[in-house]
């Protein structure tokens, strides 16, 4: 790696785990940092901008990217196509800057087999049970969708070995700061 290369640090944890919050955090204070943006065949929601918020695309062009190896990680949830474009991401490490994505376990898994020098980051409840009150306490989701979201966490949580770090969302402040000291290598000394 060459001294100008940047850096691609993964982000990933179960559904209420408080990943978007810690993420958008991060960048509030860190400017420097690139976030990818995901590319998916889901029809835009109200408010959601092209290229801001999802590049929107259709099924043939998104297709064509997973033929051509134009993406770094992709899946299907739901009947829609959701992946990372690669070449927006190359072209930021190879500038030297250091490069967020936020994205679910598969997708992780992909990254890491696509592009070896990925970091791994993931981001772990403080209990089971806070997990659960955390996502009771959106008030957007049906009692079975929250019962399939604490399934799907135990499965995730079952893979946290396979992650670079580790990290406990117990107190955001704190977490962020491990966040920082990962991605920008600052070590405590102890």
């Amino acid at each position: 790696m060459s001294k100008n290369q940047g850096k691609l640090f993964v982000i990933t944890g179960p559904s209420g785990v408080g990943k978007g919050t810690l993420v958008r955090s991060l960048l509030s204070a860190h400017t420097q940092l690139f976030v990818s943006i995901s590319a998916t065949t889901r029809q835009p929601r109200t408010g959601e901008v092209d290229g801001k918020d999802y590049y929107f695309l259709t099924t043939a062009q998104f297709e064509s990217m997973i033929e051509e190896e134009n993406l770094l990680e992709w899946a299907q949830y739901a009947g829609n196509y959701y992946g990372t474009p690669k070449q927006a991401v190359v072209e930021q490490i190879n500038q030297g800057k250091t490069v967020i994505l936020e994205i679910e376990l598969l997708g992780a898994r992909q990254v890491k087999e696509n592009f070896e020098q990925s970091q791994l980051i993931f981001i772990l409840p403080p209990s089971e049970e806070e997990l659960e009150r955390r996502l009771r306490g959106r008030g957007n989701d049906a009692e079975e969708a929250i019962k399939k979201r604490l399934a799907r966490a135990k499965e995730e949580i079952a893979a946290q070995d396979e992650f670079d770090y580790k990290i406990v969302n117990d107190q955001l402040e704190s977490a962020i700061a491990q966040l920082e000291n990962i991605i920008f290598g600052k070590q405590e000394v102890s």
